[in-house]
């Protein structure tokens, strides 16, 4: 079994304030982030980590961000360009359910996805300063409620298939979680947003660690001392050089 993670690039939010995914740092700063879909081929079946948004009116409409997506990064262009057809997509896992990490489950029919039971649970009643992230405004269905009947939740770390599991890591939100694969080349861990960018995990002079937005500081602190207990190479959710480097395995 040789296990890859696939970093495919599917849309881009322009223009936010740095402050969005280093705490307290860069408010003036206006950067563009990468929205990334991992996949991962070589196990018992491709499993997709992620989905990203759905479409840049939607985005705008219901955020009030803009989106740049040309048409190779469309999801079903991105998966065709490694060879992947959604209907083979035997797993999802959305790392938690804010609207950008979950928007295309709909496109993988087959497929079961994915959630902590934790993060399932606040994103249908999260607190009033996070209804527009996990999209429970009125007169909005949010995204990943398309694939509802598909959806298994589950409680803490759990193994998926051999090589393959999944680590809890909460903090950023209630049920945000990782993606831990065991590869040829080493262990890597697909962070979720408990690691946007490579900022969040290297740290500044001032902490080892930057969280990004958080619902539990005091969670997302132990969720980063579990990654490093993992010993792994962190791979952000976020990060240009995450779609230079393409392939981890």
């Amino acid at each position: 079994m040789t296990l890859k993670i696939h970093a495919l690039h599917v849309g881009t939010l322009l223009g936010l304030s740095k402050a969005a995914v280093t705490f307290q740092r860069g408010y003036f700063e206006r950067i563009d982030v990468p929205v990334i879909m991992f996949v991962i081929t070589g196990g018992e079946h491709t499993i997709v980590v992620d989905t990203g948004i759905s479409d840049a009116e939607s985005a705008l409409a219901r955020h009030g961000i803009t989106v740049a997506r040309p048409e190779d990064q469309d999801p079903r262009t991105a998966l065709e360009s490694i060879g992947v057809d959604p209907a083979d997509v035997g797993t999802v896992v959305n790392t938690h359910l804010h609207w950008d990490h979950c928007a295309n489950n709909y496109l993988f029919p087959d497929a079961q996805v994915i959630v902590q039971k934790t993060e399932l649970e606040y994103a249908v009643d999260p607190f009033e300063p996070n209804l527009k992230v996990y999209e429970r405004r009125s007169g909005i269905t949010p995204d990943w409620m398309r694939s509802l009947g598909r959806v298994r939740s589950v409680a803490g770390d759990v193994e998926l298939e051999p090589g393959i599991s999944l680590v809890h890591l909460p903090g950023h939100s209630p049920g945000s979680q990782g993606v831990l694969v065991h590869a040829a080349g080493g262990d890597y861990l697909v962070a979720g947003d408990c690691v946007s960018c490579y900022e969040n995990w290297t740290g500044d002079a001032l902490a080892r660690h930057i969280p990004a937005a958080f619902t539990d500081l005091g969670a997302y602190m132990k969720s980063f001392r579990k990654i490093e207990a993992l010993g792994c190479e962190v791979i952000p959710s976020h990060d240009q050089r995450v779609l230079d480097h393409r392939v981890f395995s």
